[in-house]
């Protein structure tokens, strides 16, 4: 095999949601491709009528866009092997369903729901395989005649794998190794019904990659142990010279306790598990997405890159190129990698700081005309550059303080309202305001009375920039031994917070200076 004939494929079912696990699988596959130099399929696997949903594979190829993963074939992307949505194959899988019964590979089975039921009440631990399938109701336990007879009046059947019984099937995979299997504990799959006339996962999945030339199945965890019935079935068609190289994601953990990253945990701990906002067509429920939580596409790329894969180097922020040019699935970890979300909300700071401040903008331009505030696109910039490296505090939902950075756009109001908004009220009662807003008999000790001060040498600065200000305002300090900034903070922001005095001062101007700094005068005394 050829660095170019490497193709691989990213095949979803159309059930609801794309799954962040879902992203981190086609963002691995993508890696592979690209590195190799050969082609990412886009596959939709709808065998299952009964699970679709509308809207579900929209979504799916909305998400990829945002994200920038991109398609070299398959559904909406065109391409020589299709079609590439299986429910468009039906006559294609037909022939191989054939296939595999005329080589007595596989049987019609009519059992009902009730007759299976009625056995697994007989048989503890029931499965149909070897050991029970001559108790069935199937072709090999049926005259030829009468199964004819069956088929032709309209009665319901499926087709099962016959699977033999005391063989080890071995599985090369890239990231575990040899997994190996024996077939006794596997039961005669159903490969197809005949009530929708189409196959299930297991038969479609093989023919497909057999047909579109698949060369490296990479999937999660969770489909490892159907991998030993898959070799089985490329087997029992003779394709084994083109049978591809499997490997196993490990799973994305719960980022407290154990088991698989769910809906559930992303509701409890406050962060997304889908990429895009979901609205269910059933049940009307709204999922949050990465994107209107404000991540950027580029940082969840970063961030599920590295779960479960290690470039070898201490570097973090990762470019798609770099990831390309570094991805080994042989360096992918065996085990569950925990879903660190703080960590994910760290990934969009960086990659937030690297953006220009008018990058954020658009966004943060939004939220002010949420809040009734009108801007101008240089003047939110300038905001931007003065708060973006910020700490946030924020409550979360265990109702635990907490810290971080300025990890959204979104993050910007509460820490920026007061370059808007002048402060109506003053809080006596805050550490910050209390400790540097004073009250005394003595006037001159008064603050209020430095500030007055203050007032006067600003009325008569000219030049309102930074270095305008800040050459007279400092001298006056010196000369003085006055010490305004703290109160000066208190009359324009209100609390502990903000930029410089300088630069807020010069972004406010001389006319908002003055009038906040008269009404704390006003209101604090």
């Amino acid at each position: 095999m050829t660095e170019s004939n490497v193709r691989v494929r990213f095949a979803p079912s159309p059930t609801g949601p794309l799954h962040i696990g879902g992203v981190r699988t086609a963002l691995y596959n993508y890696l592979f491709a690209r590195q190799n130099g050969g082609k990412l399929i886009f596959r939709i696997e709808d065998t299952d009528s009964t699970r679709f949903v509308p809207g579900a594979e929209d979504y799916i190829i909305e998400a990829f866009n945002w994200l920038g993963i991109k398609f070299d074939e398959g559904v909406s992307f065109g391409g020589e092997y299709g079609p590439y949505r299986q429910s468009e194959r039906k006559d294609i899988y037909k022939k191989y369903v054939q296939q595999l019964i005329d080589a007595d590979k596989a049987y019609i089975a009519f059992d009902t729901p009730e007759e299976l039921d009625k056995k697994r009440a007989e048989i503890e631990n029931f499965q149909y395989d070897a050991s029970t399938r001559m108790q069935m109701c199937n072709s090999l336990t049926l005259a030829k005649d009468e199964v004819e007879k069956r088929i032709s009046e309209g009665h319901q059947y499926v087709v099962r794998f016959k699977i033999e019984p005391g063989r080890d099937v071995h599985v090369d995979d890239i990231i575990r190794g040899d997994v190996s299997i024996n077939t006794s504990v596997l039961d005669d799959k159903v490969l197809f019904k005949s009530a929708d006339q189409l196959p299930t996962y297991h038969l479609a999945n093989i023919v497909d990659d057999h047909l579109m030339k698949i060369t490296h199945v990479i999937r999660g965890e969770e489909w490892l142990p159907s991998a030993p019935l898959h070799v089985l079935l490329y087997e029992a068609f003779g394709w084994t010279d083109t049978m591809p190289r499997f490997a196993h994601l490990p799973l994305l953990l719960k980022p407290v306790g154990n088991g698989k990253l769910s809906k559930r945990d992303g509701d409890k701990l406050g962060f997304p598990v889908f990429p895009l906002e979901w609205h269910d067509p059933k049940s009307g429920d709204v999922s949050s997405g990465y994107r209107e939580q404000g991540y950027l596409p580029q940082a969840v790329i970063n961030f599920l890159a590295l779960l479960g894969w290690n470039p070898g180097t201490d570097q973090e922020i990762l470019s798609l190129d770099e990831m390309v040019k570094l991805f080994d699935l042989s360096k992918c970890s065996k085990a569950g990698a925990r879903f660190d979300y703080v960590k994910a909300a760290w990934f969009n700071h960086q990659y937030l700081l690297k953006q220009d401040a008018m990058d954020w903008t658009p966004e943060f331009d939004k939220i002010l005309r949420a809040n009734g505030i009108q801007s101008t696109p240089e003047k939110e910039a300038q905001v931007v550059e003065m708060m973006k490296m910020k700490v946030i505090e924020y409550v979360d939902k265990e109702n635990n303080k907490k810290k971080r950075n300025v990890s959204f756009v979104s993050d910007l109001w509460p820490l920026t309202k007061f370059f808007f908004v002048a402060p109506d009220v003053y809080d006596t009662e805050d550490k910050f305001v209390r400790k540097n807003w004073k009250k005394s008999e003595n006037e001159e000790e008064c603050t209020s009375t430095m500030m007055k001060q203050l007032l006067a040498i600003i009325e008569k600065v000219d030049d309102f920039s930074v270095d305008g200000l800040k050459a007279v305002v400092d001298a006056w300090a010196e000369e003085s031994g006055a010490r305004p900034w703290n109160a000066w903070r208190v009359a324009l922001v209100g609390a502990g917070q903000g930029p410089d005095m300088y630069e807020l001062s010069a972004f406010l101007g001389k006319e908002e200076t003055m009038k906040r700094i008269e009404s704390a005068i006003s209101q604090l005394g």
